[in-house]
C-alpha cells in the first residue's frame, strides 16, 4: 500500500509540475509581458542567459544616420531558428526607448512599453530567421540611437540585448 500511495502522489506532482510549467509555456508563446520592457530579458522559469556576442543572430539597418521623422528599416537575420523575440530602438545617451515600429512582419505585434507600437514581439512560437521591420523616428530630435534585439532560441535559451550599429541622428525636420 506505501508504493502505491508514494506512486500516486508522484504522479500526482508530475501532472502538476507538467501542467504549471505547459500554461507558464503558454503565456508567453504570444510575445515578450511589459514586465520585459525596461531589462529586455525573458521572465521564463530557469532560463540560461547566452552573452549578445556569441549569438548566432545580427541586427542591421541600412542607414548609418536618420532625420527627425525618417523611416528607418530594420532586418534581423539569423543562421538558426528562433522563436521569440523582443525588439526595440533606444537612444545612446540614455537608452531611453523611442520611435515607433510602422511596418512589422507576419508573426509578431506591437507593443506598447512607454508609448504606441515603441516595442516589436513574436505573436506566435512559429521558428523564425530573417525578419524586416519599419522604425518611424519622432519628429523631434532625439539624438542616436541603436537598435536592440533579444532572441528566445527556446524556452530555456536566449539572447539579451544583441545591438545594432549607431544609426546617428542629423539635421532638424
Amino acid at each position: 500500500m506505501e508504493g502505491g500511495r508514494r506512486a500516486h502522489i508522484a504522479l500526482v506532482s508530475w501532472a502538476c509540475t507538467t501542467l504549471c510549467l505547459a500554461s507558464y509555456a503558454a503565456a508567453f508563446s504570444h510575445g515578450a509581458s511589459l514586465s520585459a520592457c525596461t531589462d529586455m530579458m525573458p521572465k521564463h522559469l530557469r532560463v540560461q542567459l547566452h552573452s549578445p556576442s556569441n549569438s548566432y543572430v545580427t541586427l542591421h539597418t541600412n542607414m548609418s544616420f536618420y532625420h527627425p521623422g525618417d523611416k528607418v528599416p530594420v532586418t534581423v537575420r539569423s543562421t538558426r531558428d528562433f522563436m521569440g523575440f523582443l525588439l526595440q530602438a533606444r537612444t545612446v545617451s540614455n537608452d531611453e526607448i523611442v520611435g515607433t515600429f510602422v511596418f512589422i512582419p507576419p508573426g509578431s505585434k506591437l507593443l506598447n512599453c512607454f508609448e504606441d507600437g515603441d516595442t516589436v514581439t513574436h505573436s506566435d512560437k512559429s521558428l523564425k530567421r530573417n525578419l524586416s521591420f519599419v522604425w518611424k523616428a519622432p519628429d523631434q530630435p532625439i539624438g542616436d540611437i541603436k537598435f536592440f534585439i533579444s532572441i528566445v532560441q527556446s524556452y530555456f535559451v536566449y539572447w539579451a540585448k544583441i545591438e545594432s550599429a549607431v544609426v546617428a541622428q542629423r539635421g532638424q525636420t
